[in-house]
């Protein structure tokens, strides 16, 4: 039954979440079609039932406070000339506020609904109470398979059969003989020199490895010396002829 305009409403502020929850209680208690909200009735019946709003806070009774002044400059645009939409019909300045309405409704209604079954487990299990998995008979379930499946697991297949592929890895040849003559020729051109010198050019790990053999067979054949001052020190390496010519002084002068 619709209550009349001139009805006072008093209501408890605090029983409603928001300017929406309460603006929905006004339309639903009176039956009024939420498609066609009289909105002048229901805004003076919303500002009347707001009156006092400062004793919720700031934060609140600007959310109430906001809600009034739509609800008025709605009130103001249904009084002018409204303009056509773009399938030639007038353009309702309530539809926002309906969407807004419907939509609250919606969640509002889901939530309740969550509450309800919430509570009713409660009353039914015990807290952490998880129901146990039924039982499945692996021979009563059906197998169902389409034309994808078999045609993965064919590729599935044909792919596990595929020899695997073969990587050739070509190795640099490096030969004793080349680092002998590298050895030699730079002594003759320098008289001594030090072994990490002879690796500037080709630094790498192969190379460093044959000039050291290098090194070792001219040791070998007393084609050259070797000296070192000291464990982890430079290596140098002296051509024979220049080996009497003081190579201590000359190591000296190196480590300095």
């Amino acid at each position: 039954m619709a209550l009349p305009e001139e009805t006072t409403f008093v209501v408890e502020l605090d029983r409603f979440e928001g300017p929406l929850d309460l603006l929905l209680h006004l339309i639903r208690e009176q039956d009024v079609d939420i498609f066609d909200i009289p909105i002048a009735r229901i805004t003076e019946q919303f500002l009347q039932a707001i009156e006092g709003i400062e004793e919720l806070g700031l934060d609140r009774a600007g959310e109430f406070l906001e809600m009034a002044a739509t609800l008025v400059r709605i009130k103001v645009q249904l009084l002018l000339p409204r303009r056509l939409d773009e399938e030639g019909e007038l353009e309702d300045p309530r539809a926002e506020l309906v969407r807004r309405l419907l939509e609250y409704e919606h969640f509002r209604d889901a939530a309740d609904r969550l509450e309800d079954a919430e509570a009713e487990r409660a009353r039914r299990y015990g807290r952490g109470f998880v129901p146990p998995k039924p039982a499945v008979d692996p021979a009563a379930l059906e197998l169902e398979v389409d034309w994808g499946d078999v045609w993965d697991a064919l590729y599935e297949l044909l792919e596990r059969s595929r020899p695997p592929d073969v990587h050739h890895v070509h190795g640099r040849v490096v030969t004793l003989e080349e680092k002998v003559e590298l050895v030699l020729r730079t002594l003759s051109e320098l008289t001594r020199v030090q072994f990490q010198d002879l690796l500037r050019e080709q630094p790498d790990r192969v190379h460093a490895v044959a000039t050291f053999l290098a090194v070792l067979e001219l040791a070998r054949r007393r084609e050259l010396a070797l000296r070192q001052s000291r464990h982890f020190a430079p290596l140098w390496l002296y051509a024979r002829q220049a080996e009497t010519d003081q190579p201590e002084a000359h190591e000296e002068q190196a480590d300095h």
